[in-house]
């Protein structure tokens, strides 16, 4: 391998990487299965490509393609070298409206390619779930279809040629007709009989080759042939596919049934109706959204516990109404829901393409694994197999939620197989052998679009007769007699239960850290909660996803949560990282911000921002840690310090207003001499608060309309709230904290403070400090919990530490009930007068930039503060984004570049881009600082705003400036 890594890197131009690290990172896909590969190569041509394959071959080195990674079937790992598509040939090189098609490199996009074709009223027909992340190329080598394949094709019905390589180092363009392919048609003509009876017998056939291109009959078409090939007989370099038009005003259309077999048992009756999608959903599912994000986070479907969600088209949205009645009126079935085109229909898409993800654990939280995730039948038979299939799983112990593409008969489902347990694996070998000939007394595939890969190959010859597996054997030797692209996938299959991954890993529980209460206690269950659907690799800025900022920032495999996740997995697996401490860790975990985005963004649930902390707990703990954890990681201390003495901070804050000075300590404190310095309040909030609480309330009795704006409430009678002040407001910046005693007042209520400052431990959380923060917060939930406890609720300032209150609290104290208790009676402002009349301050003709704290987002939702803010009248500008500080990250030496970009993800664009006289909110006072820090824009918070802080302010979100040296990527 040294010779062949020495050849490699001296014949392109791009990178060759064979750190234990990336190889970790692509040893998985979305699938099962872990294969570390001895190289990752990123190509930066064609003609790296070329070359990558050329000293491949001459080293008799096994080669697999692979884009973003979201093959379910384990077909884009392998042992040798892995080459990487998405991140350098990913451009859309021409759009030819006339003709109706693009051209494109392999690693492009498929929604980038969908943003192409838009200004010409165009699109790429199919659209699989992970349209937004999964590449042409691989929607290629898998024959991707995605819901609107029953209207607008699958990818095979939409390739018109493609630019390839063979294992024999041919370059060819395929297109019409056989002829690059010296012997094909021979083939073909020798296996007439077996081709017509066994192939392309019903749209959803996506195993084994497409051999039915091959007939005269159906006009041969090579490049359609080598679509859901799999990377095992060529490698594209480019593609040329065909465009559709983009449907005007699609309605949907959502169908109740007692279960889903019933439902199954619908779909013959909707499709005569030319419907552009038919997707199954179960009840079950939408039951862990409801679980996993709140109960309005489903929209309102018809009585049922299994769903047909029909997409109706019409050439006015009006008529798209009118067409979906008539499919009610003979869908069997009155439960029904006509959704017109909007936020909830957008709504359910999203949680159907989140389904792979979401079915990743089952009811009582045990992990589903994917396997036999993607089966088809024709869809007449599709309720008599669902049911079947249930009896099988029935019969093994086993459960699974089904959902997916019910128009064409493509069933997707996550089955709780036992990985973790001696027998898990035969019992999964079992179970997927008695699948596949179910499958195929149906007249089904195993494969409906996923492709075979290492999970169903070996199923191949359950489904075909000796001469059909003979007649794969033979392509594939006229393609790569070598057997170098891609092995043991489709011929010469490997066994479908070999390289399992879970089965690979000890079991680490938790220990003096984190509970990881929903994975049982298990380190090990919590970092295998990724199943590779690489969610947070899409660019989801402009639809209220903040996952995962840094990936988005540098687009590099090591930056996203599934990268993390994948080196975590290693460490549980003992075989290329085996040390808590290991360069490969903390180099995966450096440029996580610890935004907890993912723990809400990410289908599966994964919590990077946990891991990163019970990491750095595991590494340092009786060590002596980096110097950040001290000077960030203690801020509260300092600033507890600094403010304990009148005067003392004003004489700090003077000294650190001198630069050079200023940059001292930060260089000494571990952080960015880029960065400004803190502040801290000349005076601690709760001195201030004690006192102005007190004069607010005895003059509430002497003139009550002053503070509150019903004369019909009196003191005594006003409802009460503990106002918690967390460290930030306390020794930081207490402008906000200030606010929200007055918004409370003049709401009415009663404001109280707790006995003593309580202290989250926020900043020894994400520095992993948990033993510290542990005693931290034992001392905040005895401060606490009489309030809690006596029912008054306790209002947050700052949202990051709400959200530890809310979150991570419970996670610290799972078998406290003080925890839960505190957790339950602890909202935000924005909570706990959304439902209240107060008075807001018109804003009409002024716009609102907001920048909602990824804290918030991912714990407490900003529902409430959307509401509140749409009161005013004013244009709301939410920005979807982390805004790249994220608490001690961007303060840290080494993250100033990065947390720059982060910023340029969502925070920059939406400051240069405000009007003229527009505020910028930011309850997070992370948030605030970038702002200030980068562009010199003063924000201000909710609290502030409602006091009508607003009127007349300068507190304009436009940017007065831009950081230096440093532009949009």
């Amino acid at each position: 391998m040294g010779d062949f890594i020495a050849d490699l890197t001296h014949s392109i131009a791009g990178t060759v990487d064979t750190s234990a690290r990336r190889r970790a990172e692509y040893a998985v896909d979305a699938s099962n299965y872990r294969v570390p590969p001895q190289a990752v190569v990123f190509p930066t041509t064609t003609a790296d490509v070329a070359a990558i394959l050329d000293v491949a071959r001459s080293h008799e080195v096994p080669i697999t393609s692979r884009g973003g990674g979201t093959s379910q079937a384990g077909n884009a790992i392998g042992t040798g070298v892995v080459i990487d598509f998405s991140r350098h040939l990913n451009r859309v090189l021409d759009i030819d409206p006339v003709a109706k098609t693009a051209r494109v490199e392999p690693g492009v996009l498929m929604s980038d390619l969908q943003k192409a074709g838009a200004p010409h009223g165009l699109r790429f027909g199919p659209d699989p779930s992970t349209k937004n992340r999964a590449t042409i190329a691989g929607m290629i080598g898998n024959n991707s279809c995605g819901p609107h394949a029953i209207s607008a094709g699958r990818t095979v019905d939409n390739v018109v040629e493609l630019d390839v390589i063979d294992g024999l180092g041919r370059r060819f363009t395929a297109g019409e007709g056989l002829d690059p392919v010296t012997g094909l048609s021979d083939l073909a003509a020798s296996h007439l009989g077996v081709i017509r009876t066994e192939f392309g017998r019903f749209s959803r056939q996506a195993s084994a080759y497409a051999l039915e291109h091959l007939l005269p009959e159906n006009g041969p078409h090579l490049a359609r042939f080598l679509v859901g090939s799999e990377g095992t007989l060529t490698t594209t370099l480019e593609a040329v596919v065909s465009l559709g038009d983009v449907p005007n005003s699609p309605t949907v259309l959502a169908l109740g049934y007692p279960d889903m077999f019933i439902a199954a048992d619908a779909v013959p009756r909707v499709l005569p109706y030319g419907p552009l999608a038919v997707e199954g959903i179960d009840s079950r599912l939408m039951d862990m959204v409801r679980a996993h994000k709140g109960k309005d986070a489903v929209p309102e479907l018809p009585a049922g516990s299994g769903w047909l969600l029909i997409e109706v088209a019409g050439a006015t949205a009006a008529e798209a109404v009118a067409n979906a009645q008539v499919i009610a009126d003979d869908s069997g079935t009155d439960s029904y829901r006509i959704i017109p085109a909007g936020p909830e229909a957008s709504t359910l898409w999203g949680i159907r393409a989140d389904a792979g993800g979401l079915a990743g654990r089952t009811e009582k939280g045990d992990p589903a694994w994917t396997g036999w995730e993607d089966a088809a039948v024709p869809p007449d038979v599709l309720g008599d197999y669902l049911r079947e299939q249930d009896e099988l799983m029935n019969s093994y112990g086993v459960v699974g939620l089904p959902y997916g593409h019910f128009g064409d008969g493509c069933v997707h489902m996550r089955t709780n197989f036992p990985f973790d347990q001696p027998d898990g694996t035969e019992i999964f070998r079992s179970f997927l052998m008695d699948a596949g000939r179910l499958v195929t007394k149906f007249g089904g595939s195993a494969s409906g679009e996923h492709g075979d890969g290492r999970a169903r190959s070996e199923l191949l010859a359950l489904q075909h007769s000796a001469e059909a597996i003979t007649a794969l054997e033979q392509v594939k030797s006229l393609f790569d007699p070598e057997m170098l692209l891609n092995p043991g996938v489709i011929v010469d299959p490997l066994p479908l239960e070999k390289d399992l991954r879970r089965p690979q890993a000890i079991s680490i529980q938790a220990a003096n850290g984190f509970s990881f209460s929903h994975d049982k206690g298990s380190f090990t269950d919590a970092v295998h909660r990724c199943v590779g659907v690489g969610k947070c690799r899409a660019d989801t800025t402009g639809s209220g996803g903040f996952m995962c900022p840094s990936y988005l920032a540098t687009r590099d495999e090591k930056d996203s949560t599934r990268g993390r996740a994948r080196v975590l997995q290693e460490v549980t697996n003992g075989g290329l990282i085996d040390d808590w401490n290991s360069t490969a860790v903390h180099e995966s975990l450096d440029l996580c911000l610890s935004c907890k985005a993912c723990g809400s963004d990410c289908p599966a649930g994964v919590d990077m921002a946990q891991y990163k902390s019970e990491v750095l707990h595991r590494t340092y703990k009786g060590k002596v840690r980096p110097l950040s954890h001290y000077s960030l990681g203690w801020l509260p201390t300092w600033g507890k310090a600094l403010t304990a003495v009148p005067g003392l901070s004003a004489i700090a804050n003077a000294a650190l207003s001198l630069r050079p000075l200023a940059k001292l300590v930060l260089a000494g404190g571990g952080m960015d001499t880029r960065r400004g310095m803190v502040s801290f309040n000349t005076q601690r909030f709760s001195r201030w608060a004690k006192k102005n609480i007190t004069e607010a309330q005895a003059r509430d009795e002497l003139v009550g309309e002053h503070y509150v704006r019903s004369s019909t409430v009196q003191r005594g009678h006003r409802p009460q709230v503990l106002l918690w002040a967390d460290s930030f407001s306390e020794y930081l910046s207490d402008a906000g904290a200030k606010a929200t005693v007055a918004v409370l007042e003049a709401a009415g209520f009663e404001v109280l403070l707790p006995e003593s400052q309580a202290c989250c431990g926020l900043t020894l959380i994400s520095t992993g400090q948990l033993d510290a923060a542990r005693a931290r917060l034992t001392h905040t939930m005895e401060v606490l919990v009489p309030y809690a406890q006596k029912g008054i609720p306790i209002v947050g300032i700052e949202p990051s530490c709400t959200a530890v209150l809310r979150s991570d609290l419970k996670d610290l104290f799972p078998d406290d009930t003080r925890a839960s208790l505190i957790a339950a009676h602890t909202s935000t402002i924005a909570e706990v007068l959304v439902e209240s009349d107060i008075d807001v301050p018109d804003l009409s003709g002024r716009t609102i930039v907001v920048q909602p704290h990824c804290h918030q987002h991912s714990v407490m939702g900003f529902a409430a503060d959307r509401k509140i803010l749409e009161r005013t009248g004013a244009t709301i500008r939410e920005l979807a984004g982390c805004c790249g500080l994220a608490g001690n990250f961007g303060m840290e030496a080494g993250h100033y570049e990065v947390s720059v970009a982060v910023a340029e993800n969502a925070l920059l664009p939406g400051l240069r881009d405000a009007p003229e006289n527009s505020i910028f909110l930011a309850d997070g006072y992370s948030c605030r600082t970038q702002a200030n820090d980068l562009a010199e824009v003063q924000g201000m918070t909710l609290s502030q705003l409602l006091t009508g802080a607003a009127a007349g302010s300068d507190h304009s979100a436009r940017a007065k400036r831009l950081p230096e040296g440093v532009g949009a990527r």
